[in-house]
C-alpha cells in the first residue's frame, strides 16, 4: 500500500533491486491480478509475504450482513494461504448503523474470532487483530488500543489469533508498551508495522500516515519495544499518503529503505 502506484510486477523488480526481501499484500491488487499468478510472481521474485491485509470488519447485527462477513473473511484466509503467509490481518469493523454499543461490537468481533480462528488454524494461517487509533472507533475499528485487541485475542490460542502492533495507531498511548511485553510474553504478536505521525491531518483523516521520519514516532524506541518483546519477525512499513502515491513509486520505495536504515536500524 506504501507504493500502491505499482502494478504488482513492478513491486516485485523493485523490492528486488533494493534488496527488499519480503512485502506484505493487500487484498484489492493481489484479487485483481490473481491470487495464484500473484503468488508465482513473489515467489519467482524471492520475495516472502509477510502479511495479508485485510480481513475484519466483523461488527454488523444484520444476521445476513454478519453472513457474509463471515464468508469474505474465510476467503481471505484461503488468500493468504495461497499466498504463502502465515498472518491475516484484521481490521476488525466500527459500530453499525444507528449502534451506540461498543462492547457489544467487540463482543461479536470476539463470536467472529471463535469461528474464524479455527477455520485459519487448518489453513495454517495466524488472525492479527489491529487496534486501530481511536479516532477511527465509530466507522472503522471499535478496538482502538493493543489492550483492547489483546483481551480479544487472548480468549483463543496464541497460534489462532494475535495482534499487529502499528506505531501509527498505538504511538500516543503510554500503557502500549506494557501491553506489548504482554503480548510477547504469549507469542501473540504477529506482525510489527511502521508509520509516522504528522500533522495536520489531512481531510477525513484515512490517508495521513507519514513517511518515517516526519513526524512524533520514535521509530528505534518502538523496535525496541517489539524486540524486547520477543519478537523477531518481519517490520512491515505502511503508508497511506496521497502525496507518496502522487510520486514515482520506485523512488518511495527507495526514500523508506533510506528512512528505515536511518531512522529504525541506526
Amino acid at each position: 500500500m506504501t507504493v500502491k502506484q505499482l502494478s504488482l510486477p513492478e513491486l516485485a523488480d523493485a523490492c528486488r533491486e533494493l534488496g527488499v526481501p519480503g512485502v506484505g499484500l493487500w487484498r484489492e491488487p493481489v484479487r485483481a491480478y490473481g491470487v495464484a499468478a500473484a503468488a508465482k510472481l513473489v515467489r519467482d521474485a524471492g520475495l516472502t509475504v509477510t502479511t495479508l491485509c485485510r480481513g475484519g470488519f466483523l461488527t454488523a447485527t444484520d444476521p445476513g450482513a454478519r453472513a457474509a462477513a463471515l464468508a469474505d473473511n474465510r476467503r481471505a484466509v484461503e488468500e493468504a494461504a495461497a499466498l504463502g503467509t502465515d498472518t491475516l490481518v484484521l481490521v476488525s469493523g466500527g459500530l453499525p448503523a444507528g449502534s451506540r454499543d461498543l462492547r457489544g461490537a467487540r463482543e461479536r468481533i470476539a463470536d467472529a474470532l471463535g469461528e474464524l480462528g479455527p477455520y485459519a488454524e487448518r489453513h495454517g494461517v495466524r488472525l492479527a487483530v489491529e487496534p486501530l487509533h481511536p479516532m477511527y472507533a465509530a466507522d472503522r475499528c471499535v478496538v482502538s488500543t493493543l489492550a483492547q485487541a489483546l483481551d480479544l485475542a487472548e480468549r483463543f490460542p496464541a497460534h489462532q489469533v494475535g495482534v499487529a502492533v502499528d506505531t501509527y495507531h498505538l504511538w500516543w498511548d503510554d500503557r502500549a508498551p506494557a501491553q506489548i511485553a504482554r503480548a510477547g510474553a504469549d507469542g501473540r504478536i504477529h506482525t510489527f508495522q511502521l508509520a509516522d505521525w504528522t500533522t495536520p491531518l489531512p481531510a477525513g483523516v484515512l490517508n495521513g500516515r507519514g513517511q518515517i521520519g516526519d513526524g512524533a514516532i520514535d521509530m528505534r524506541e518502538w523496535r525496541g519495544y517489539v524486540e524486547a518483546a520477543g519478537y523477531t519477525g518481519a517490520i512491515e512499513v505502511e503508508l497511506f499518503n496521497e502525496g507518496l502515491w502522487a510520486r514515482d513509486g520506485r523512488e518511495v520505495l527507495a526514500e523508506t529503505v533510506n528512512r528505515f536504515t536511518e531512522h529504525v536500524v541506526g
